[in-house]
């Protein structure tokens, strides 16, 4: 099976045809050969849906749709785009701060994450999902990690990192806070996902969108950064 149909294959079966794989970030190249960083944010929740992103520069972060509705913003509302150093962060929930906060100090992603914990939202113990694409000179890195419960005692918390070499033009890699739909929800498992990025960044934007389901989606956007790292734009798109 070609790399590509390998891609195809982990779209159509843990997004398109899934129900909840829940929050979801990819880091690829799209086939301009920019880099692409793509987040969107599922609810199934009154609560969990009443959000949209909103861009600053190069920041994304969401805000309630209608502030009157938020029973508890502590899960929902953060940063979940910030810039530094030459590096892109992207994650769902405010650790996303916690790793900007280390790097600034030159401490690592890594050094950051081992503060944190999986979410408390007890009985789904949502993952971290956690992303960074960084340059050093010509030279591009990215770095992957998950926060999950222990399978033995949530009250623990499994890290796991991952350091996959550059795709190519077209391709990604990904992780999602969720397998599939469920009471609870299962936790995503296994390695990242191998993903495609096909087009420019509005194409692999509209790409991503259309595979989600209608009910639950809620907000996307593709941070588009230039080959060198040295510029990037937002791209959104809001169900409300």
């Amino acid at each position: 099976m070609k790399i590509e149909e390998t891609a195809d294959k982990s779209f159509q079966s843990h997004l398109a045809e899934n129900p909840y794989p829940g929050r979801g970030l990819v880091i690829g190249r799209s086939q301009e050969d920019t880099w692409v960083i793509v987040y969107w944010i599922m609810g199934r929740s009154t609560n969990s849906r009443n959000r949209r992103f909103v861009a600053e520069g190069g920041s994304l972060k969401t805000e309630p749709v209608d502030p009157k509705l938020v029973k508890d913003p502590s899960l929902i509302i953060y940063e979940a785009m910030l810039d530094i150093k030459g590096a892109y962060l992207v994650s769902n929930g405010d650790q996303t701060r916690t790793m900007y906060d280390v790097l600034r100090k030159d401490g690592t992603i890594e050094e950051a994450l081992a503060t944190r914990e999986r979410e408390p939202d007890s009985p789904n113990f949502t993952p971290r999902i956690n992303g960074m694409l960084s340059f050093s000179g010509s030279t591009a890195k990215v770095v992957l990690a998950i926060l999950k419960a222990n399978p033995v005692d949530p009250a623990y918390t499994d890290r796991y990192y991952y350091y996959p070499s550059m795709p190519k033009a077209g391709l990604g890699v990904g992780l999602t806070t969720y397998s599939a739909d469920g009471d609870p929800l299962p936790a995503f498992d296994g390695d990242p996902l191998l993903l495609p990025c096909r087009g420019n960044g509005e194409a692999v934007l509209e790409s991503y969108w259309n595979a989600l389901n209608v009910e639950n989606r809620v907000s996307m956007a593709v941070k588009e950064i230039t080959k060198q790292g040295t510029q990037s734009r937002i791209l959104i798109k809001n169900r409300f």
